[in-house]
């Protein structure tokens, strides 16, 4: 049995279902996570950490399918800002606590981030999603995760 994660006990709190579906730690790209647990990329999501310009502005959590690029301008006109930049891995590890790779959503409730996820997910019943921890993934139903995290649907992606 696995130790539970932060993002584990936050869905059985909330009496949502969930699967936990393991792999190697030392992965760190979303496809090669999806080929690992065997789904496809468009239902495993990886969690992204954007910065606004604004200094002292929360980041944002963005939540894209594993084989897809965020598209910062695109993302920026649907939140209202000027400009976004992605996070360093230094920068994202420091804002979440999380190590990149284990950032989930889920596992920072009431953290103050706001949260976006790709339209794309609305094409999907479930989807997986870090569980909070390198080598663990959780898989919901999309619906239980949008409303769960309160993330805001938009187009914000360009193909591979």
């Amino acid at each position: 049995m696995t130790e539970k994660t932060q993002a584990m006990r936050a869905l059985e709190g909330k009496k949502i279902a969930y699967a936990v579906l393991t792999y190697s730690a030392d992965t760190r790209d979303a496809e090669e996570v999806a080929l690992l647990i065997g789904l496809p990329p468009n239902e495993v999501f990886k969690t992204l950490v954007v910065m606004p310009p604004e200094p002292g502005k929360k980041p944002m959590l963005v939540m894209i399918p594993a084989d897809k690029h965020l598209n910062l301008k695109q993302l920026a006109a649907a939140s209202g800002a000027k400009k976004l930049k992605m996070a360093t891995q230094r920068e994202a590890e420091q804002l979440t606590g999380l190590q990149v790779g284990g950032i989930s959503a889920v596992a920072l409730l009431n953290k103050g981030f706001a949260v976006f996820i790709d339209r794309a997910a609305k094409a999907v019943p479930s989807v997986c999603i870090s569980a909070g921890k390198r080598g663990l993934q959780i898989r919901l139903a999309t619906a239980d995760l949008i409303k769960l995290t309160n993330a805001r649907v938009v187009d914000m992606t360009a193909e591979e």
